[in-house]
């Protein structure tokens, strides 16, 4: 992908912070764009850009904007008022699953939790099914709680590779909206403007 490619010069891997949990979209990006660098999660866009400010780590990927709902808040204002350099953007495929502990029936979902951006981005659907929406911090990060509780009505919204990681069962995929559902991302660098 343009503008995302290895360092110049050889420089060793480093770091890359990103906002979520282990399987989020945000995750996926910098494992398949930043394949050199270790993803480092952090709760919150503020705790990423913060460990990317005191050099945890030597960049961020955050998204900002989604072709179904827009620019991505907080995330968005946050990088606009940061004075942190974007050096890089990439629009990515988003393909948001309805995901379930093993032995969970799509009839029986009554709840779908996610981050709210993710539950923007597929309220036609969830709403067909008859499955209320309920806000998480992150993609995955509601992936790992509906795989702890093991509540068979309970399911998550989230990247595919979300059910890999925590063991859930798949039971719809494309719950999104739009067939052409994108989101832009954008790395960030320590260096000023």
């Amino acid at each position: 992908m343009p503008g995302v490619g290895r360092p110049e010069g050889g420089a060793p891997p480093g770091r890359c912070a990103y906002q979520g949990a282990p399987g989020a979209f945000s995750h996926e990006a910098c494992l398949d764009l930043r394949p050199w660098d270790e993803p480092a999660p952090y709760e919150t866009f503020e705790a990423a850009l913060a460990a990317l400010r005191r050099g945890e780590v030597g960049c961020a990927l955050l998204p900002v904007e989604n072709s179904s709902i827009g620019r991505v808040e907080p995330a968005a204002t946050l990088v606009e008022r940061s004075g942190l350099k974007v050096v890089s953007e990439v629009w990515r495929p988003i393909r948001l699953a309805l995901m379930a502990p093993p032995g969970a029936r799509l009839a029986d979902i009554r709840t779908a939790e996610s981050h709210p951006a993710a539950l923007d981005q597929c309220v036609g659907v969830l709403s067909s099914l008859g499955i209320d929406a309920v806000e998480a911090f992150d993609t995955a990060g509601a992936a790992r709680s509906v795989s702890e509780a093991g509540d068979l009505t309970r399911a998550a919204v989230a990247p595919a590779r979300a059910a890999e990681v925590y063991d859930l069962s798949i039971l719809r995929h494309d719950v999104q909206d739009s067939s052409d559902n994108r989101t832009r991302f954008v790395l960030l660098s320590r260096d000023s403007a």
